[in-house]
């Protein structure tokens, strides 16, 4: 069983930021990805930032600059910067965990999504 417990989102003006903070526990494999995914009501839910076991990261062109993904292995830890926010950022954010076990290829697992709202 893995758990993903999300903090940090909140009501935030735009310009300013947030930090969202991911814990991560449970049976989990290495290597993995962790990452932020966003969803706005009637959508799917879109990729925001992955941050791979080694470091590798990869942003979706829109938070490229403003966002900043980080992990902290010994603590099973991501967290998600979230600066110079715009009103189009507001959504549900959820941490994920992805990795492969000698049985099952590319099991993902999401948190129950953490409310950030951007006021103009």
């Amino acid at each position: 069983q893995v758990q993903l417990v999300e903090s940090g989102g909140g009501l935030v003006q735009a310009g300013g930021s947030l930090r969202l903070s991911c814990v991560v526990s449970g049976n989990i494999f290495s290597p993995n990805v962790m990452g932020w995914y966003s969803q706005t009501p009637g959508n799917e839910r879109e990729l925001v930032a992955t941050i791979g076991s080694g470091g590798d990261i990869n942003y979706t062109d829109s938070v490229k600059g403003r966002f900043t993904i980080s992990r902290d292995n010994a603590k099973n830890m991501v967290y998600l910067q979230m600066n110079s926010l715009e009103p189009e950022d507001s959504a549900v954010y959820y941490c994920s965990v992805e990795f492969s076990t000698p049985v099952v290829r590319r099991l993902r697992y999401f948190g129950q999504g953490t409310q950030v709202t951007v006021s103009s």
